[in-house]
Parts: structure tokens; sequence; C-alpha cells
């Protein structure tokens, strides 16, 4: 209760706020097409992701009362066995969507890739903490960059370019956070994007068709042409219908009618566009409030951290969140390319809502730290 007790109130209170709005947008945007689609309970989805948020507590509880040297001295067995998973999913994992994505344990499925992006923020920390006094060498560099892209190289293997592009802009921008010299920076960044675009030559040359089924994702213009509505173009078409439907105030909790299997991501992908259409613009702008709120928050935890450690694992989740975020919104939007990168929060799906409690336990880590520091210094 003591690590509780000084965990930061605002960023607990916004989170369990935005975990909330999210349920209950899950179970509105879900509930027709568990019935219909899937012949399950209403509830269905509704109950999968409370028991998530239920294991995100237990989760939580335990996370904060690890020191982040903890998590700097598991990282790497970490990262090595996500590695590990990676291989495993490639080589015998289920074909769900086209992909090869997930890992299968009975009942139970999980997306090893969701977490190994928390995974890189916690190695990338601990790795350059270790490495401060060595930074203008071009290994120290290189080194954890190359990683990523043998991660991100596995990733698209399945193919998920979405998760990979994630983890490719994550790991720069965290890099360039890194105080170095720029001259270094120019030089590792140019060998490693060097690297990237031979990774996906290789992967045009060994695999065209999966490659080519990938590139005609990222025509997202006019997506309710006529050629496109009933094939690429659908499911943004549908959006922009949710959020013609939405207006200022929405149709109200309950009462969209794009659910009805127009969207067929409703509860996942596309959840946010039902947000709008039932709840309206405006209380869709407060949420997306509550996101920008929540992120300034935890970049103020960060740069108030004692430790570098610290302040790389505050800068680095709230990049993910907001990459996320961008990707999905401007996803739904018909500004970028479909890449089914969920929303955070109010997304369904396990996988990604216990690695975003992960990494939120990880920030109230450092702000606990921050604060029993301030309280040593101020007995002394």
């Amino acid at each position: 209760m003591k690590n509780i007790k000084y965990a930061d109130k605002l960023l607990l209170i916004i989170s369990i706020l935005l975990f909330s709005i999210g349920l209950v947008m899950i179970f509105s945007s879900s509930n027709i097409a568990a019935f219909m689609r899937y012949n399950k309970s209403p509830y269905n989805f509704l109950l999968k992701q409370s028991f998530s948020l239920f294991l995100g507590l237990i989760l939580f509880i335990i996370i904060i009362h690890f020191n982040t040297k903890t998590y700097s001295a598991t990282s790497w067995f970490a990262l090595l066995g996500s590695v590990g998973l990676l291989l495993f999913v490639f080589l015998f994992g289920p074909i769900i969507n086209d992909a090869r994505s997930w890992i299968k344990i009975g009942p139970l499925s999980f997306q090893p890739s969701e977490f190994i992006k928390v995974i890189i923020i916690v190695w990338y920390a601990a790795f350059f903490e270790l490495n401060r006094n060595n930074l203008n060498k071009m290994f120290t560099n290189f080194f954890p960059l190359i990683i990523s892209a043998i991660i991100a190289a596995l990733i698209i293997l399945q193919p998920d370019f979405g998760t990979a592009g994630i983890i490719v802009i994550l790991s720069f921008l965290i890099y360039i956070l890194v105080p170095n010299k720029r001259i270094v920076k120019f030089k590792v960044l140019g060998i490693s994007l060097t690297i990237m675009t031979l990774v996906l030559m290789g992967y045009y040359i060994f695999n065209t068709s999966s490659f080519q089924r990938q590139i005609e994702r990222f025509d997202f213009r006019n997506p309710c042409s006529e050629e496109k509505f009933y094939t690429t173009g659908n499911q943004v078409c549908n959006s922009y219908i949710a959020f013609n439907n939405g207006n200022m105030w929405g149709k109200g909790l309950g009462n969209s009618t794009q659910k009805y299997l127009y969207l067929p991501e409703s509860h996942t992908d596309f959840i946010f566009a039902i947000v709008v259409e039932e709840l309206g613009f405006v209380n869709s702008a407060l949420i997306i409030l509550l996101f920008i709120i929540l992120l300034f928050r935890i970049l103020y935890i960060g740069k108030n951290s004692t430790s570098s450690r610290g302040a790389i694992i505050c800068y680095g989740v709230a990049i993910y969140i907001f990459l996320h975020m961008v990707i999905n919104l401007l996803g739904i939007m018909g500004m970028l390319p479909l890449t089914g990168v969920p929303l955070p929060f109010l997304s369904y799906g396990g996988s990604f809502t216990l690695s975003l409690i992960l990494a939120l336990s990880m920030v109230q880590r450092v702000a606990i730290e921050t604060k029993l520091k301030r309280l040593e210094k101020l007995e002394k």
C-alpha cells in the first residue's frame, strides 16, 4: 500500500477513467457482432476485456513494488525470450487473418509482438544507462538499433507492418532522445536505415505476393469510390458514415447503426468511430483531451525522474502511446493506411491491454522512486 500511496494520482485517475470508458464502449460496440457474427453472448467481449483488466490490476500491483533497476536487470532475458517467441510464432503459430501473430495455449491466446514494444523501451533504458560512458563509440550506438531491426524483420515476416513500423519509429525516437553527439547519431541512423531498406528488399524478393498485398493497403485515397467501397475502402468509408452520424452530441450510447456489421472491427481498430457516432464530437474531443493530459503527465514524470533510466522509460512509454493514437486515428479517418493498430485504453484486446498496463505501471514506479528520493533528501 505504501507504493500506491506514492503513485502519481493524476496519471492513475486518468488511466482508470480511460479504461472505464473503453470497457463501456467495447460492450456497446461489440454486443451485436458477438451475437450475430460469432454466435456468442452479447457480453462475450465485455467479459474477456474485464478479465484482461483484472489481470492488469494484479500486474500493476506487482510491477510497482519492484525497483526500476530490477527492470533493467531482467530486460535482457525478456528481450531474448520475446525474440524466441517471435521465432516460434513464425514457425508454428496459427494463421489468423493471413498472418502468424498469435500463440494459442488451450482456450487462451496472446500476441508476443504487443509485449515486445514495452520490453524494447525498458531494454533501451537499461542499455544506455549501462553504457552511458561509451556513448561516443559506434558499437554502443549501433547495437540497439540493429536489435530493433532484427525484431522488426521477424514481425514483418508474420506479416505485420503496423507493429513493425511502430517498433522502428519507437526505437529511432528513443535513440534520438539519448544525449550524444549529433554526428554520431546521423551516422548510426543512416546505416540503420540502409539495413532496414535491404531487409525490405529481401522480403520483396523472397515473398513478392505477400509484399504486394501489404503495399496495396497503402493506397488509402478515396475509400468511398465505386471501385474501392466493396473492397479496400469499405471499412474507412463506413467509418466516415459513423462520424457523420455522430454530429455534435451523438446518437446516444448504444444507438450506433454502423456496429450492425457495417464496421467489422467496430470493437477493435474502429472503436473510435463508434465513440463519435454514439457520443458525438464534443464528448469524443473530451476523450482526446484526456489522452493529451495523460501524455503530458507521463512526460512530466520523466522530466522529473532522478535517473536517466526512469526518464527513458517515461519518454518511451509516451512515444508508444502517442504512436498508437496517431496511427489508429489517422487510419480510421483515411489519412493513413489501415495497419490494424489498436487505440490505447479503448480498443478490445487482451495482449495490448496488458502491455499498456505494464507500460503505465513502470511509469508509476518511476514516479514512486522520484517521490521516495525526495522524501529521503528532506529527512536528511
